[in-house]
């Protein structure tokens, strides 16, 4: 199923933390917070402006995003868990080093 976020929404997917900390101590699910950093998986249209014109989003699908803790509404797409949340609550783009 392709689903296609509507005006100034996304779809996110999140990306999850390291299981260790820094000194090597394992973290059980059970401590871990939900992370707050996330894949765009597919981005609307843009905003719709007063005079009608489309404002388009400052994300696309493939960027790499920071998100509040509570942002967001959870929805299950395929068997996933992802976000459907506003641009408005993302609260940047991540400039990550490509791994090789």
């Amino acid at each position: 199923m392709k689903f296609t976020p509507l005006h100034d929404r996304v779809l996110v997917r999140r990306v999850e933390q390291d299981e260790k900390t820094a000194g090597g101590i394992i973290i059980p699910d059970t401590a871990k917070e939900k992370p707050s950093e996330g894949l765009i998986v597919s981005a609307g249209s843009g905003a719709r402006r007063e005079d009608g014109t489309i404002m388009p989003l400052d994300v696309k699908a493939g960027d790499q995003v920071l998100f509040g803790k509570w942002s967001g509404t959870e929805v299950m797409v395929d068997g996933e868990d992802l976000l459907i949340m506003k641009e408005s609550d993302l609260l940047g783009i991540i400039d990550a080093p490509k791994k090789k």
